[in-house]
Order: C-alpha cells, then structure tokens, then sequence
C-alpha cells in the first residue's frame, strides 16, 4: 500500500444549494475506483471538513460513472446569504476534499494518469 492524495488518483465535481453541499468525485478506472470505494467512508469525509460540516454526510455509489457521490448537510455555514464565511460556496470543498491523503494499493497509485501532473511549486 502507499499512501497518496485524491487529487492524484481522482476528479472532483462539487455544487451546492443553502447549507447543503455535493461533492463527487471521479475515478479513472474499475481498480481506482474499487480503492475510492474501500477508503473513502462517509465518516473519513466528515472527519476530513472537520467542525466545517456540521450535519450528516451520506454517500452514495454511482459505479456507472465510476463515481462516489457525498451530500454534506450544514456544510456551508447556513448556506450564500447566512454565512459568515469568506467563501461559502460548494465548490470551494470540492478542493479541499481533494487534499484527503488515503492508501492505496501500489499499482493503483503507478497506473493513475492524475499522479504528478501538478506542476512544480516554483514554476511561474
């Protein structure tokens, strides 16, 4: 197993409407998937937001699309117009969910064509 970031094996898609945020994310393939499915739990999610999600996270398996779909409630700090937050909006934990780090099986991790496509932190 090794340990790596969503971002290196995933996509996001994210929305929201009042304080309810949905976050999805999108896997390549059927084993980068089947490892989203073993360690991305609707509780790890939760735990992941911190006292940023206040409500229940329910998620739900979309294998169609190789998708993992999770519906945050009290997420966005009363929801446009209530909050207190800088940025509010779902989208912005689309992101921070992608920073989730998660193990792995090794070839997953070498055969995920998202791996190392950042580009350099001193680039530009």
């Amino acid at each position: 197993m090794v340990e790596i970031q969503l971002r290196d094996l995933c996509g996001v898609r994210s929305g929201d409407k009042g304080d309810i945020s949905d976050l999805t994310l999108f896997a390549d393939d059927d084993e980068a998937f089947a490892a989203l499915c073993e360690a991305v739990t609707a509780e790890r999610v939760k735990a992941h937001f911190g006292d940023l999600v206040t409500g229940e996270v329910v998620r739900y398996e979309v294998p169609n699309v190789w998708g993992l779909k999770f519906v945050m409630q009290g997420a966005l700090g009363g929801g446009g117009p209530r909050s207190l937050r800088a940025d509010n909006l779902g989208k912005t934990l689309g992101g921070a969910l992608l920073r989730l780090r998660i193990d792995v099986p090794e070839s997953v991790a070498a055969n995920a064509p998202r791996n190392g496509r950042r580009a350099p932190l001193d680039a530009g």
